[in-house]
């Protein structure tokens, strides 16, 4: 569709279990370096699940003043950190810009879940008088990221918050980059951020037989296409996408990273957590955002999968990538980078996003780390690119992020050309 706006990266920040920013985030996945450690955030010694990948090393007081810092839950902290660091690289000067087609819109799957948490402890601890925090709600809203973040930086333009469960931040991604085709926006911070390591999102996991219980050995838990793969790591944190109408970019002389050349959203229409076996849900994502894009699938060299280390799901994966690309399939790089970070929930997109773009730019494929032992149900000739990153060309990656409920969503990533 030769009217739509091209939309273009101009500045990204991380905040991650394997870094604390987008250099060190980058550095560590081509590293093959695992986010996951027993949790420290709270006693897990009842749990099944006793580890997760936190964030770590990180000091609220060292990015936000104490009286900010207390009106937000650790979600929205992670957002407006990880914005600061994407909005600083990407050069932008918000006295320049026309702040009325500027616009966030950000993804988060549970929002303030700690929040939550605290106040009903705190109530049930108490005499049965309701005193609850006058923060409590504004706290725990999950469009309350978007809300803080465009209040920061004057941001007048779209304005929301994408719930798809753990597809919610590539959601945000396709709805900010499709704010731009359309003429409605020049500029719209995107991404997301999670967290979700606490009593309530572990219990509650534990409770669904989703997470990994391999307590004797975190670090190689998260091992995406491994036989012995028995579940997700819960990860937290934040990624940020700045996304620009090229035109805009070009005139500020903004760096460009790469391009965002399509998306697509789809259902499975099957089953509440479980993928459809054939991931037919997932085909037609993916389907989606190559006609979008008016790519072919020759034109795609990495794969950045949803790959969350689950018996079912990196199964149903695999079959809708060799169902889409045919015998290209084999010529792809595919990888999980949750085999590094955990699963970041409604983060995970913004995060990944980022992985598949730093590729673009880099020409590296980060790997799936923790394979041992090869499942006879995943065809062993894809390239899963285990355990030590790979040198190619990436002109375009794809990735894919699904979400309870049965969404799907594809983004196409590629290489900035005039």
């Amino acid at each position: 569709m030769a009217f739509k706006k091209r939309v273009v990266i101009t500045g990204m920040g991380a905040l991650t279990p394997i870094g604390n920013s987008l250099e060190e985030y980058w550095n560590n996945l081509v590293e093959g370096v695992s986010g996951a450690a027993p949790i420290t955030h709270f006693d897990a010694e009842k749990f099944k699940t006793r580890f997760a990948c936190e964030v770590k090393n990180f000091d609220v007081k060292d990015h936000l003043d104490r009286k900010e810092a207390r009106q937000l839950d650790l979600f929205s902290i992670y957002a407006m950190v990880s914005t600061a660091e994407a909005m600083k690289d990407s050069g932008l000067d918000c006295e320049k810009i026309d702040l009325d087609r500027s616009g966030v819109i950000w993804g988060s799957g549970i929002g303030g879940l700690t929040t939550f948490q605290e106040e009903c402890f705190n109530f049930e601890r108490g005499d049965g008088t309701p005193r609850f925090n006058p923060y409590f709600i504004p706290k725990m809203i999950v469009d309350i990221a978007s809300g803080h973040i465009s209040i920061k930086y004057g941001f007048r333009g779209p304005n929301y918050v994408t719930v798809s469960a753990c597809a919610s931040s590539t959601n945000a991604l396709i709805d900010a980059a499709m704010q731009i085709q359309l003429g409605k926006a020049d500029v719209m911070i995107t991404g997301g951020s999670e967290a979700a390591v606490n009593i309530a999102g572990m219990g509650g996991f534990n409770a669904l037989r989703a997470l990994s219980t391999r307590n004797d050995s975190p670090a190689t838990a998260s091992r995406p296409f491994d036989k012995n793969r028995d579940g997700f790591v819960l990860g937290e944190g934040s990624g940020c996408l700045i996304l620009e109408e090229l035109e805009h970019a070009k005139a500020r002389g903004a760096k460009i990273y790469a391009e965002v050349a399509g998306g697509g959203l789809t259902a499975d229409a099957y089953h509440i957590t479980a993928p459809h076996p054939e991931g037919t849900g997932a085909i037609k994502a993916m389907q989606h955002a190559l006609k979008d894009a008016e790519m072919s699938v020759e034109d795609i060299d990495y794969v950045n999968v949803h790959g969350t280390s689950t018996p079912l799901g990196d199964v149903a994966e695999t079959k809708a990538i060799k169902s889409v690309f045919g015998e290209h399939a084999y010529d792809l790089n595919i990888s999980s980078t949750k085999s590094m970070t955990g699963h970041l929930l409604g983060a995970a997109g913004a995060i990944e996003a980022i992985a598949a773009t730093m590729s673009v730019v880099h020409d590296l494929i980060p790997p799936t780390i923790n394979f041992e032992t090869e499942d006879e149900n995943i065809d062993n000739k894809l390239n899963l690119t285990l355990n030590k990153a790979q040198k190619r060309t990436v002109n375009a990656a794809l990735s894919n992020t699904f979400g309870f409920g049965g969404h799907n969503t594809s983004v196409i990533i590629k290489k900035y050309k005039d």
